[in-house]
């Protein structure tokens, strides 16, 4: 079984964490350790992050932008070099309390909730939100406002976001949010039809305005909101973000900010409120997640429902794409046995195909390219219902295959001896004890995709380890969450444990393990 890494091995990872304390070991100031070993390491995530972090369309193996500008100037300031670490965005709070990386610098807005549990630098960045629509779509954010009988418009967002929080708060009794894990592919999503509007931070609706990824949208009225990026470290490293504030500062009164973000084109004229900013206002309207510094209640009795409900859209993904991998599957194994040479070599390279690639790429097909080529768009439920159903298919179809090897040829002979025509013996007699030799493997796949869900927040489906993300990243409460969360999935998949190991013992027992009458 083709076992794509997922984020769900993130929670194991945290769980692990809780159950033997979760507690990262005593370091040394990091401002000293920084300078002794020359290297000041900065987390982002480059995956469809311009202007911020991104590869140089002349270089691929060479990363540009503002921020890879910024890092460098901090980085020389402090007298060492700026190394990048490869991250992704969600979980960035989490490889800095590991101490994976020494810095969070990626386009990371200040919230109380955050600044709770790091250390925040002063703004180097004070950014907007900007809507963007398809030409000849929408006009106005008035258009966005639901109405009586018409379907409520969906707008594409990057999940855990501060476009994400303003969106659900302001405009979530009137619009359908879509969460993406990237800010390109809701892009793309709104030019091909499938949604009505994305909302970016404007540095990024500024920058792909005139790049492919912006053909076919429009902004539409004028930014909203005001929020602050900012640099984050662990709590206790004050001293490195003092020293990151003065680098700031000084960047500031000398024009070398400027002209670093007027090389990307994002230098807006709120920036000259940069000195002045002060995080603690309120932003974009909103008090930040979680009411900063507010007692919260347990974690299971605020966020369970949330994760329940999410644990739902898991369950309703395996339950309806399994049984269609499985007859799918079948199908396959059948004609790759049994049908014409032509239609056989098919078979093989259907499997071949879906099992050498990956199950994300053939999700991103269906419901990113496709949809170009395509007079329709699919849901992305229903595109992650027919992504896993196709991925598994190939898997259960050579599991299929083994089970119809292992019946014995005589008993095909037999059947059709007796008259039966072969698709009857097929039906009557092979098929029937090859479904019974594979029970127990195709019961334990079935267990398998309750993981392997997961992977589907590719295309916007939040399901339960996608809420987790969001939550954790959102909350701080990670090693909860993530105790939480495993539970759930335990919850789901032990039952069809004990299932597989019932059916195991009583298939063995009546003796369709070794089939006999060879």
């Amino acid at each position: 079984m083709d076992h794509v890494p997922t984020r769900y091995h993130q929670i194991a990872i945290a769980t692990f964490a809780l159950l033997v304390g979760g507690v990262p070991p005593a370091r040394a100031d990091l401002l000293d350790e920084v300078r002794t070993r020359g290297v000041l390491i900065w987390g982002g995530d480059q995956e469809g992050n311009a202007p911020y972090v991104y590869p140089d369309p002349d270089d691929p193996a060479k990363l540009v932008g503002f921020e890879v500008e910024l890092a460098d100037v901090l980085a020389a300031t402090l007298g060492v070099r700026a190394e990048f670490r490869q991250c992704d965005w969600l979980t960035l709070p989490e490889f800095l309390r590991s101490g994976k990386i020494d810095i969070i610098l990626n386009g990371y807005e200040w919230t109380p909730a955050r600044a709770e549990r790091m250390a925040a630098s002063r703004p180097y960045y004070i950014y907007q939100l900007q809507l963007l629509g398809r030409v000849g779509g929408i006009g106005s954010w008035d258009d966005l406002r639901a109405t009586t009988g018409r379907a409520k418009r969906q707008i594409a967002v990057l999940g855990g976001c501060a476009a994400s929080e303003f969106l659900n708060a302001q405009w979530g009794a009137e619009a359908d949010i879509i969460e993406y894990d990237g800010n390109t592919n809701a892009m793309l999503q709104v030019r091909n039809g499938v949604h009505d509007a994305t909302l970016l931070d404007l540095p990024m609706a500024v920058f792909y305005r005139d790049k492919p990824q912006g053909s076919g949208l429009r902004f539409v009225g004028e930014p909203v909101g005001r929020g602050y990026y900012v640099v984050y470290a662990r709590p206790e490293e004050r001293r490195l973000i003092g020293a990151l504030d003065g680098i700031i500062g000084d960047l500031f009164r000398d024009g070398r900010l400027k002209s670093i973000y007027d090389r990307y084109g994002v230098w807006t004229a709120a920036q000259a409120n940069l000195l002045a900013a002060d995080p603690n206002e309120e932003a974009l309207g909103l008090r930040a997640t979680n009411g900063g510094g507010q007692t919260r209640p347990g974690v299971v009795r605020t966020y369970g429902g949330i994760l329940l409900r999410a644990a739902g859209m898991t369950v309703l993904l395996t339950f309806v794409s399994m049984p269609l991998a499985m007859l799918l599957g079948l199908i396959v194994a059948l004609i790759r046995m049994y049908g014409p040479a032509a239609l056989r070599w098919l078979c093989a390279m259907y499997v071949e195909v879906l099992r050498g690639t990956p199950v994300m790429l053939q999700l991103y097909v269906i419901f990113f390219i496709l949809p170009q080529v395509l007079p329709f768009s699919f849901s992305p439920v229903a595109a992650a219902i027919i992504g896993l159903a196709v991925n598994y298919s190939a898997y259960e179809a050579e599991i299929y295959r083994a089970g119809l090897q292992a019946i014995p040829r005589g008993q095909m002979e037999a059947a059709l001896a007796l008259g039966m025509t072969r698709g009857t013996a097929l039906r009557r007699v092979i098929v029937p004890q090859a479904v019974r030799i594979v029970v127990p493997p195709v019961t334990n796949d079935f267990i398998a995709m309750f993981k392997d869900t997961s992977v589907c927040s590719v295309i916007a489906v939040t399901e339960l380890t996608k809420q987790y993300n969001m939550l954790a990243n959102s909350t701080g409460e990670v090693l909860k969450l993530a105790a939480l969360t495993a539970g759930l999935y335990l919850a789901m998949s032990y039952p069809l444990s004990i299932v597989a190991r019932r059916l195991e013992k009583k298939l063995a027992g009546a003796g369709y393990g070794v089939p006999m009458g060879a």
